[in-house]
């Protein structure tokens, strides 16, 4: 892979990634177009649910269909087109279709509702919508038709789903020709914005992070070029496409080598899974920790047949120890690999590598991806610390997003002069260049003046042999001003648990101050779509 992380100055908490490999200079579509000349007769999508299943021909001769609808339907270059839907074929066709004409694709989350809704179609100026018309107990249409009055730029909307809404997008392929298509296309550069993704908004309205086709596609090439990606991979997604996890780890890291996506089902179910994995003899599965962890306790986990598997990715939250155990042993994922990073910088500057050991899989987040820097620096000077030394971590390259969708205040908070993104997270670099992420600024407890990491606290405790899963946040205390309260999921639900038996546990293996101060059972944890444990509603439900 000829791809190293150069050692800094005088042990600084700085890497470059080098790499004799270039960049992609091309855009999505003729990223794609390369793909589908190679690779005509190979499956390039198979949705499950829907019963699909395209060959990169037939996947490219559907997403250029739609992309003449696109254009057919009087969407520009640099028009916002909102995608709002659960994982499907559709989805995927959207998002290169969109690419092909120089539309923006805009995510908007499964889980919002209306207001969300409205912000997200009124802030980005969504000319066209794609949405889901119901899953589950949600009706989209309904949320729609409330919200559709509010949002003055939204002249059309189709229905996935709706044969005859649907219909009508492709049928107006029909009034443009491939010329006209092929024209859009010569306008395009790959620094073009493609992408709007909206952050969770825990704090304030979310924020639109706007991602340029040389964004996104190169990462999604690099992270799948660092776990090996070929043409015969088959890369099982139960993430959700909203999120970089499933568009650009998942979709462009499998299309730009030639590779399979297979979506199990419209959201994550880990029976669908496995089925899909066993089905399509998928090579790869991506994953949040507590996704492997459902697949894993499902009470006919050893039925399914998982040999087809070799790597895959684990990211959203610190994978456990023993999870990472078995993900390896009894998934057969030896070449499993971890991945840091944030939409705002699409999504991934640190990876693990195939070989790594478990150690660095659990103990950390990786180490710098080729044409990337990294740098750990103090959080109220900006200064580079020595290795070893914990501080905010920084990233600057290619990835880094172009900015915050008609917000250069926001954009400013997090972008330096020098083009370096600040995370927010703290983070240590070791001799080594591997990252660990020891936790969030905001997150960070600070016990009567000693700081405590929840993340540490978090590892210790799944060693517990009653606690499935644990998340550890800080609560108001009148004398130390905040401690530590481990919110935990039991591995049997009959089982029961106290604080005393918990503290128990932790006497003198852990320093006194970071000894959980309270207990909360619950059945699950809060979390967004992209399957990231909510902290800061554990917080304020319980502090």
């Amino acid at each position: 892979m000829s791809a190293t992380a150069e050692p800094a100055p005088a042990g600084l908490s700085y890497a470059h990634g080098t790499s004799r490999t270039p960049l992609l200079g091309d855009t999505i579509g003729q990223n794609l177009a390369r793909a589908v000349a190679a690779w005509p007769d190979r499956d390039a999508l198979v949705d499950i649910a829907a019963g699909t299943r395209w060959t990169y021909a037939e996947f490219g001769a559907a997403v250029e269909q739609l992309a003449l609808g696109l254009l057919g339907s009087g969407v520009g270059k640099g028009d916002r087109v909102g995608i709002w839907a659960v994982n499907c074929a559709e989805w995927v066709l959207l998002q290169y279709a969109t690419a092909r004409v120089g539309a923006i694709l805009v995510n908007v989350n499964p889980a919002y509702r209306s207001h969300e809704l409205a912000y997200v179609l009124r802030q980005s100026g969504v000319s066209l919508l794609v949405a889901t018309e119901r899953h589950r107990t949600t009706d989209y249409r309904a949320m729609v038709d409330e919200v559709r009055g509010a949002c003055p730029d939204l002249r059309a909307v189709h229905y996935i789903g709706d044969d005859a809404s649907w219909g009508a997008l492709l049928d107006a392929a029909r009034s443009v020709g491939e010329r006209e298509l092929a024209s859009r296309e010569a306008e395009l550069s790959c620094d073009d914005p493609v992408n709007i993704q909206y952050t969770s908004g825990t704090t304030g309205f979310p924020k639109g992070a706007t991602l340029s086709h040389h964004n996104i596609l190169n990462n999604g090439y690099w992270v799948g070029r660092t776990i090996g990606y070929g043409e015969q991979d088959r890369v099982c997604l139960p993430v959700p496409f909203y999120h970089c996890f499933g568009m650009v780890m998942g979709n462009l890291g499998a299309t730009s080598h030639g590779a399979c996506v297979v979506i199990p089902a419209p959201s994550f179910d880990p029976v669908a899974t496995l089925q899909a994995v066993e089905r399509e003899r998928c090579t790869s599965l991506y994953g949040v920790p507590t996704m492997f962890i459902a697949e894993l306790n499902l009470a006919d986990f050893a039925t399914y047949d998982l040999t087809s598997l070799r790597t895959g990715i684990m990211a959203g939250s610190p994978c456990p120890v023993e999870v990472m155990k078995r993900v390896v042993a009894e998934m057969h994922m030896a070449e499993v690999s971890i991945c840091y990073g944030m939409t705002e910088t699409s999504p991934v500057c640190v990876q693990t590598r195939m070989d790594d050991d478990l150690e660095r899989r659990t103990g950390t987040v990786g180490r710098v991806l080729p044409h990337i820097e990294v740098k750990v620096v103090d959080p109220a000077t900006g200064v580079t610390l020595p290795r070893g030394a914990s501080g905010e971590l920084c990233t600057r390259g290619y990835s880094v997003m172009l900015g915050y969708w008609n917000d250069p205040e926001r954009t400013a908070e997090v972008i330096d002069s020098g083009r370096w993104m600040h995370t927010g997270d703290l983070a240590v670099m070791r001799d080594d260049g591997y990252v660990q992420i020891v936790g969030r600024i905001k997150d960070m407890i600070i016990r009567g003046g000693e700081n405590v990491y929840p993340r540490e606290i978090e590892e210790f405790l799944y060693g517990h042999p009653k606690i499935a899963d644990v998340q550890v946040v800080g609560v108001p205390d009148e004398r130390y001003g905040e401690v530590p309260l481990a919110c935990v999921i039991l591995r049997d639900p009959e089982d029961a648990l106290t604080l005393a038996e918990l503290r128990d546990f932790c006497e003198g293996r852990l320093a006194r101050y970071k000894v959980p101060a309270g207990l909360r059972i619950l059945e699950s944890f809060p979390m967004t779509v992209s399957g990231k444990v909510r902290k800061v509603e554990l917080r304020e439900r319980f502090g």
